[in-house]
């Protein structure tokens, strides 16, 4: 239950402090990170050389003159509801130059407009703008992807100037029947990250449509989304199928070919200036 999660905070702390546990157990804070701290290079004179020499000879590999998503008729963005997911399908996000973000619930303002200004060049290129969605199979899960149009809709009035009317919106998990056929084990109640249970009458949202037509459908029971990280293949099989309906793959041939062909010119025109030096 998340009313426990400070306790078992707290315990992990111990183990750590205790030696039970590796001091490294849990992620780096990177809001709480060092900067400013000296790096001294190890290396000889002649590593440093050949190092540099060989960063030469491969750098036109990092050359992409040309963007992925001209090759597409969809411009691809996923939003996650938990940090466990954003690991899990990073690798693949990454494969296809799909950005990814941690929405925790998508109350930042920031978050919203840096996907709105993406999402309005790639109108002007003539895309369709996709948000991928996986989140929490709860009332409050399945209720922000209900409302991702109207909370993007709600900064039209500020600069942006954009409004998510051309917007698809897919939630493809954690979803009941990938919970169903994965024999995934539900949790029997409704509470919620602040330890409250939407299943009270007292929780001021008991009564609320959204949680109402939940229980009335699902019960009183919840799956929360990270649990997709025991089921690693199958989370990812999800994904790429989900992608399946929108990236054109001989769209992706053609700007792979584009791109090798670009950066093969560099490296060419890289070795003849050498030559000249």
């Amino acid at each position: 239950m998340k009313g426990d999660f400070n306790s078992a905070q707290d315990l992990i702390n111990d183990g750590r402090k205790n030696g039970g546990l590796p001091i490294d157990f849990t992620a780096l804070d990177s809001s709480r990170a060092f900067s400013c701290v000296e790096f001294v290079d190890d290396s000889t004179p002649q590593g440093e050389a050949d190092y540099i020499v060989d960063r030469a000879k491969q750098a036109h590999c990092n050359i992409n003159p040309v963007s992925f998503w001209d090759y597409q008729k969809y411009y691809l963005e996923l939003a996650v509801e938990k940090v466990d997911l954003k690991s899990l399908f990073e690798p693949i996000c990454e494969q296809f130059n799909i950005p990814i973000v941690n929405a925790k619930g998508w109350s930042d303002i920031n978050l919203r407009n840096q996907m709105i200004q993406r999402f309005k060049e790639a109108e002007r290129n003539g895309l369709i703008p996709v948000v991928l969605y996986c989140g929490d199979h709860d009332p409050a899960g399945i209720n922000i992807s209900n409302i991702y149009r109207k909370n993007l809709n709600d900064l039209s009035k500020t600069t942006t100037g954009w409004r998510a009317n051309n917007l698809i919106i897919d939630r493809f998990g954690l979803n009941y029947d990938f919970i169903t056929e994965n024999s995934i084990s539900w949790v029997d109640n409704l509470e919620t990250g602040s330890g409250k249970d939407l299943n009270s009458p007292n929780h001021k949202n008991h009564f609320d449509s959204w949680v109402q037509v939940y229980i009335n459908q699902y019960g009183v029971r919840k799956v929360e989304a990270n649990v997709l990280v025991t089921r690693i293949d199958e989370a990812r099989e999800l994904f790429k199928s989900t992608l399946d309906k929108y990236l054109d793959y001989d769209g992706i041939e053609q700007y792979e070919a584009d791109v090798e062909q670009a950066q093969q010119e560099v490296k060419e025109l890289v070795i003849e200036l050498m030559k000249a030096a």
